[in-house]
């Protein structure tokens, strides 16, 4: 279906939708507001040329600009996106998931601009290591270093949106005493809840859900990759790891014919490389034994039984058909997250892994947007009372 004629059906949903919570909102006496601005955000995160109504419901303008901190991890670079109109706005850093493209990814971008213009302060900041295709305990501080930042600038509480792993990152960082004051709450979407797990369901296409049942789900290629991009000399010899990482590198950026980066390997380099990029199912085995090696740092980027010292509040939102990390970890940290700092959770056909999917129902978007009223309802609230 072309963009364009997905747009306007999406825009007469969205106008029903409009026209049925006014309805209901008379009915029910009940504040429409948090519900148009998420529709408004929601339809210019979708397509950033949305016209019409809707999409321009409570849209003010804002300025970009990139700025730079010193914390105690060393020099953090981050993005500013201001609205220029809202006079003490909300304020949310959001967190790009790991791509190398960080916080230059244009899904990240389109995100940050559809918040801005709903009146959100927001910061994108640099998290090198998920950039750089490594998920780290360095990065929680960084997590918690940039809320720090973004809550001196603006003399409150932030709220913290974490993509794909940095949402299980941002987790830990709100459960670290040092960092608990300045963050307000924590959206963590597509998120990890066991790393160890995880790895688990790239290895082997099977997910496990806390009931404890087990299900064949076949994983993307990107997460066996990714986990041994982490630690090449597992899989390599010395001489053979740079030539490795350069084609892996190549692999994850999506260029073209990463295999001509490999022509220097070894033959037993060569193979073990094959491996990984086309007959992934016959290193099952060695993945499995790679996990229980790497097993305490795994622990230490988990959010699952990390969690007791969480006291602000959690909304937790995935997409059902997620193949990078599955959705069964959300189910996993909506029994993790403490009870009664547990907002909302919703795990949607509307989402496939962060991005938004193009053919959903009228009531998988009105869910989503739902959700999303009560983020932004989060957000003015300490916006009002400064937590």
């Amino acid at each position: 279906m072309k963009r364009s004629t997905r747009t306007k059906k999406v825009f007469i949903f969205l106008l029903v939708v409009v026209a049925a919570i006014v309805l209901l909102g008379a009915i029910l006496l009940r504040p429409i507001g948090p519900h148009l601005r998420a529709l408004s955000l929601l339809l210019r995160f979708s397509n950033p040329k949305a016209q019409g109504f809707t999409a321009s419901f409570a849209q003010h303008p804002f300025k970009e600009e990139d700025g730079s901190a010193q914390t105690p991890r060393g020099l953090l670079r981050y993005r500013l996106y201001t609205p220029q109109d809202v006079k003490a706005p909300g304020g949310v850093v959001l967190l790009h998931g790991v791509h190398h493209l960080g916080m230059e990814d244009p899904r990240l971008w389109n995100l940050a601009r559809a918040l801005a213009s709903a009146g959100v302060e927001v910061m994108t900041p640099e998290l090198q290591d998920l950039a750089d295709y490594h998920v780290t305990a360095r990065t929680i501080d960084v997590i918690g270093d940039s809320a720090v930042v973004l809550s001196k600038r603006m003399d409150r509480p932030v709220g913290v949106m974490g993509l794909s792993f940095a949402g299980g990152l941002s987790l830990l960082a709100a459960a670290k005493p040092e960092f608990a004051d300045k963050i307000g709450f924590v959206v963590a979407v597509g998120a990890h809840d066991d790393m160890d797990r995880v790895a688990r369901f790239f290895a082997a296409n099977t997910i496990t859900k806390p009931d404890g049942t087990e299900e064949p789900f076949h994983a993307h290629e990107y997460g066996v990759l990714v986990l041994a991009y982490s630690h090449l000399e597992d899989f390599f010899s010395p001489a053979d790891v740079p030539i490795a990482r350069e084609a892996m590198r190549q692999r994850l950026w999506e260029m073209p014919d990463p295999m001509k980066a490999a022509a220097g390997l070894s033959p037993a380099g060569h193979t073990e490389l094959d491996q990984l990029f086309n007959h992934r199912e016959v290193l099952e085995q060695a993945l499995l034994q790679e996990i229980k090696l790497h097993k305490d740092e795994m622990d230490a980027v988990s959010p699952h039984g990390h969690l007791a010292q969480l006291h602000t509040a959690v909304f937790l939102l995935h997409g059902t058909g997620d193949t990078i990390i599955p959705s069964s970890e959300t189910l996993w940290l909506s029994r993790d997250v403490p009870q009664n700092t547990l907002k909302s959770t919703l795990i949607s056909p509307a989402l496939v892994h962060v991005n938004m999917e193009d053919t959903v129902t009228w009531q998988q978007q009105w869910q989503l947007a739902d959700f999303m009223a009560k983020v932004l309802d989060a957000t003015e609230k300490l916006e009002k009372t400064g937590k």
